[in-house]
Formats: C-alpha cells, sequence, structure tokens
C-alpha cells in the first residue's frame, strides 16, 4: 500500500498547501481520501481525474470534501465520462457538495454508498473499517486494510479512548493535530492536539505517526515536538508529495486483520 500526502492543511488552503487529501495505491486501484479545498489541482499532479476508481470521505467539513466537485465535474464533463465513481461517505455527508450543481449535470458521473460509522466494507482491493469519533458532524474514523498493510484516518476527532483502539497496531497512524498543546474551549471536544496525538500513538502502538489538518500558519517543528514528548517512534508532519510506503515493505508489523 502507498499513501501520498495531497493537503493536511486544516480549516482552509494557504498559498502552499491544500487542505486533507490523501491518494491511498494498491494493486494498480487509486482510492481518494477526504478530497477537501484546493486538494484537486494536486490530484492532477498524479494522473486524471479520470484515474481515480473510487472517493472515501470521513466526515461533510468541506475542507475534507469540497474537491470532490471538481473531481466529478471533470469526470462528467469530459469527451468520453469514464464509468460512475463509486463515493463512499456517511450518510448525507456528501449532499452538500453534491448540490452544487443542477441534479442532472452529474448525476451519471457518481454512484454513492452511504454507510454509517461503525460500517466494515470492501473498496477495491481494501477492507475499510470505520468507527464514529466525536466531532462537531458525524465523523468515521478509517482504517484502510490490505492483508499486508494497516493505514488509520483519523478524519477530525475529539479525545476519547476510540481514537486509539481504532489505531491498534497499525502501520501508519494518520491523525488529525490541530493544535499544537490545548484546543480553545469551544472546540475541545471535538478536536485534537498534537501532544494528544502522540499519546494515542503510544497508547497504540503504531509503528509511524503522520501528523495532518494543522491549523492554518502553525509551525510544523512545534507539532512534531509536541508528539514526539508522547511518540517515540517515527514521526512525519504530513506535506505535500509525502509519500509512504505502508505496511512490511516498509518495516511495519507484518501481516494483519484489519480491526
Amino acid at each position: 500500500m502507498r499513501l501520498t500526502v495531497l493537503g493536511g492543511c486544516g480549516a482552509w488552503p494557504t498559498a502552499s498547501e491544500a487542505c486533507s487529501g490523501y491518494l491511498v495505491e494498491h494493486e494498480g486501484f487509486r482510492l481518494l481520501v477526504d478530497p477537501g479545498y484546493a486538494v484537486f489541482p494536486r490530484l492532477l499532479r498524479y494522473g486524471t481525474a479520470e484515474a481515480v476508481d473510487a472517493v472515501l470521505v470521513s466526515h461533510g467539513h468541506p475542507d475534507h470534501c469540497a474537491d470532490l466537485h471538481p473531481l466529478l465535474r471533470a469526470r462528467a464533463l469530459s469527451d468520453a465520462p469514464p464509468a460512475p465513481l463509486p463515493l463512499h461517505a456517511p450518510h448525507g455527508a456528501l449532499d452538500a457538495v453534491l448540490a452544487l450543481d443542477r441534479p442532472d449535470m452529474l448525476a451519471s458521473a457518481y454512484r454513492r454508498h452511504d454507510f454509517t460509522p461503525g460500517d466494515r466494507f470492501e473498496v477495491g482491493p481494501f477492507t475499510v473499517s470505520t468507527r464514529l469519533l466525536p466531532h462537531h458532524v458525524p465523523n468515521a474514523g478509517l482504517r484502510i486494510a490490505t492483508p499486508d498493510a494497516v493505514l488509520v484516518h483519523t478524519g477530525d476527532t475529539g479525545p476519547g479512548d476510540a481514537v486509539p483502539r481504532l489505531a491498534d497496531s497499525a502501520d501508519v497512524f494518520l491523525c488529525e493535530a490541530t493544535y499544537v498543546h490545548r484546543v480553545p474551549e469551544a472546540d475541545a471536544p471535538y478536536l485534537l492536539t498534537a501532544d494528544l496525538a502522540g499519546h494515542y500513538a503510544a497508547q497504540a502502538g503504531v509503528a509511524r505517526l503522520l501528523l495532518t489538518h494543522l491549523w492554518p500558519g502553525t509551525d510544523p517543528s512545534l507539532s512534531h515536538a509536541a508528539a514526539a514528548e508522547r511518540f517515540t517512534g517515527p514521526l512525519t508532519v504530513a506535506s505535500p508529495d509525502l509519500t509512504l510506503d505502508v505496511g512490511t515493505a516498509a518495516g511495519g508489523h507484518g501481516p494483519r486483520r484489519p480491526a
């Protein structure tokens, strides 16, 4: 399994970085996870719109799904439209972004596969196990597995025991870390810090921690240092075009089954 970071900025994109967006590839299958603001132009550096095989979305906030719209336009309005794109997201999460055009314009470009956090299903060569994690809207933590690799993505989440349970023994733990040490009181139940991300990574025994969704303008070195106080394993801050091999080929834990 290969993970490519297309963007890792929280809330809104900056001049140099898109919001959350990740390309996950295995056996020639290309899964786009959380296509947030400004992700689509980054995606085009790695292939055409038609080359995406499926989309998986953790929740309906636009910094995690807004660029699904240009992706679907590029497919629907091409000279030779490809087969409908499978869209996997929690129930209702994509309603707003899919309503940006008149209904008949994009209807043939996608097929919805709505799920309830807690469901488990197959997407191409991946087994996806989901878990409800606390956020302002229903958010599905994602455990994306092949026989020899596990990638866990929190989406956006507040603190809780469900986070390390989701991440248990993952090869790569892609964890939201919006703030460095302290979340503002109003958002404290719904977002994480880099410090907590490090704590949960250590608790879960993951092979590698990848911090993402930093608040725009945050110094990545501060987030890295805060997480490193809790987690002593390999640790990286998500940055555009970062690519990681996930699993045994990358020195991971070896064969396992999805949780």
